[in-house]
């Protein structure tokens, strides 16, 4: 005798429990936080405490503005024989050489020969694209990078992706605050030193993508000629 057939339909599959759910999200919040925490570890570890003088010279020498006592200890280098030529990367559009003579008085004869002012770039990104093509004019083949020490990571990272060609040599500029007290006991110094980790992973990230053929922003060169900001000028003529 035959079984009548089971019009039942299956039961849809038991949902996680909540206690199962709760705990994946807790361990993968953890695995960030640990992440980002060895992470800005290893971000500390690349800031010099203290200036040392490059190893060896270069073709030139590009100094990001935006710090106090970069262009001076750019200039200082320029007049040590560190470098050919300097190029002062990101002036603002309303200074002229002439301000910037005023600042170094001691340099002179340096400041009419042999630096180069950028009024273009806005951003380390494009302090990056205005170095590069700076730097391919003049045929140089090696560059001091002078910036502050916070700030070195990813300056080199944004240069060493615009500039694979090209070796660089970082010159960190400490400044007198970051001498005179701990970064941890400065709530101003620790909120920069967050913001400068995660500008850097930023730009780790969007250099990788790029690596990859992901280059979900294009730099200014890759822009239509018309968009292109004006180049370069001389601190004096040559």
């Amino acid at each position: 005798m035959s079984l009548p057939p089971d019009d039942r339909s299956p039961e849809p599959p038991a949902a996680p429990p909540r206690g199962r759910l709760r705990w994946a999200v807790v361990v993968t919040l953890a695995s960030v936080l640990v992440g980002a925490v060895v992470g800005f570890v290893a971000f500390l570890a690349q800031l010099h405490g203290v200036e040392t003088q490059p190893a060896r010279n270069a073709d030139g020498i590009v100094v990001l503005t935006g710090g106090s006592s970069r262009v001076s200890d750019a200039m200082e280098l320029l007049a040590g024989g560190y470098g050919k030529r300097l190029l002062i990367s990101g002036v603002h559009p309303t200074s002229a050489a002439s301000d910037i003579s005023r600042t170094l008085p001691d340099n002179q004869s340096l400041l009419r020969c042999c630096v180069d002012l950028d009024y273009s770039a806005i951003n380390t990104r494009s302090n990056a694209a205005e170095t590069r093509r700076w730097a391919r004019e003049r045929g140089f083949k090696s560059l001091i990078v002078v910036t502050s020490n916070y700030h070195m990571p990813r300056a080199i990272a944004e240069m060493s992706h615009a500039m694979p060609d090209i070796t660089l040599i970082p010159f960190a500029v400490v400044g007198d605050k970051w001498r005179d007290e701990p970064w941890w006991s400065s709530g101003a110094t620790f909120r920069l030193l967050l913001s400068e980790y995660a500008k850097y992973v930023a730009v780790e990230v969007r250099v990788r993508l790029a690596d990859l053929g992901f280059d979900l922003v294009p730099e200014w060169s890759d822009q239509p000629t018309g968009s292109l900001p004006q180049r370069p000028a001389t601190a004096q003529a040559n």
